[in-house]
């Protein structure tokens, strides 16, 4: 079995739509063998495990510094694997069709006892819709427990460079299938109990299309999600700082004049990173926003000041990720 460090993290460039064999395979028997793989999905890059190896889940948590009661999403590729784990209701099976495969996570009920799943009697599930993860869970056989495999606190990687920078010589394999398609980790949704469904974490599936199967939702701003004091989280996101670059990050919201006129207050010829949308749609803005932060990383930026964008759609999972992100928020 795998442990501890690697001595070289294998690299291994594929092609998305249709990944290599042989990769493939020499990726599914390190897991199968407890280590762990970093792999492209259509939100973000995953660090993946064996869900079934506590071993290899720990490993998970040591390797990004993860807190232990922060919880993984757990990758499928039907609804029958993952009924062996969670159960599901008829609310959920609705969305599963019509979102899966997709940026959904569905937090339920669980089948198991507490160990691997935590100790709130849930699971949270999705299935992936990128074809390398699909691949990667049909080879290996495995149901795969996979957080953002990046440094936990980081800005979650869109990109395997992100992966090799944060992660590399610490985990076995990086697969590199190029940029992730929405940028963005998946949008969470809680089933676990009566009562209406709650929304946990804004993404790609959008409040707007989850009432739209459901009917209804409990929806909170977009800076949601925040675990009670001695509350187990029940999603990645809820209870710690997430996405934030090295650099402190100010949030300023308000109308473009104020936004411009506050920019310019704040440059006094230190190198600043700036954060606007101007002339994209708000799903490239969501695309590309973990990669700007690390590129103002990478670039020395002494600040990054960003622009916020109507909660609205997908501009809500934008606002959301740069609200963890952010040091101060200023309203203008």
């Amino acid at each position: 079995m795998l442990r501890g460090g690697v001595k070289d993290t294998i690299y291994a460039v594929v092609d998305a739509e249709a990944p290599d064999e042989d990769i493939i395979r020499s990726a599914a028997e390190i897991l199968m063998q407890g280590g762990l793989v970093a792999f492209p999905t259509e939100t973000v890059y995953g660090l993946g495990a064996d869900a079934s190896n506590a071993e290899a889940v720990a490993r998970v948590y040591q390797v990004k510094g993860r807190p232990s009661d922060n919880p993984l999403i757990w990758h499928g590729n039907s609804i029958d694997q993952l009924e062996s784990v969670a159960h599901f209701s008829a609310e959920a099976l609705k969305l599963a069709k019509a979102y899966w495969p997709g940026a959904l996570t569905m937090v339920l009920p669980r089948k198991h006892p507490p160990g691997l799943y935590g100790s709130n009697g849930t699971v949270a599930v999705r299935i992936p819709s990128h074809p390398v993860t699909g691949a990667l869970i049909e080879a290996s056989g495995c149901i795969i427990a996979a957080p953002s495999a990046n440094l936990s606190g980081r800005p979650s990687p869109t990109r395997a460079r992100h992966v090799r920078n944060d992660l590399g010589g610490a985990i076995e394999m990086i697969i590199d299938g190029g940029p992730s398609h929405n940028g963005l980790e998946s949008t969470v949704v809680d089933l676990h109990a009566e009562g209406s469904p709650r929304l946990l974490r804004p993404g790609a599936v959008t409040p707007e299309m989850l009432k739209d199967v459901l009917g209804k939702l409990e929806c909170p701003p977009a800076d949601l999600g925040e675990a009670a004091d001695g509350e187990a989280p029940l999603s990645p996101g809820m209870k710690y700082r997430h996405y934030a670059p090295q650099a402190p990050l100010i949030l300023l919201i308000g109308s473009r004049d104020a936004v411009s006129a506050k920019i310019e207050n704040c440059l006094n010829g230190r190198p600043v990173g700036i954060l606007r949308s101007s002339g994209e749609t708000p799903e490239d803005v969501a695309k590309n926003l973990f990669e700007r932060l690390r590129r103002f990383d990478e670039e020395g930026a002494e600040l990054i000041i960003a622009e916020g964008v109507k909660e609205e759609g997908i501009g809500l999972a934008i606002m959301n990720r740069l609200k963890k992100a952010a040091a101060e928020v200023i309203y203008v």
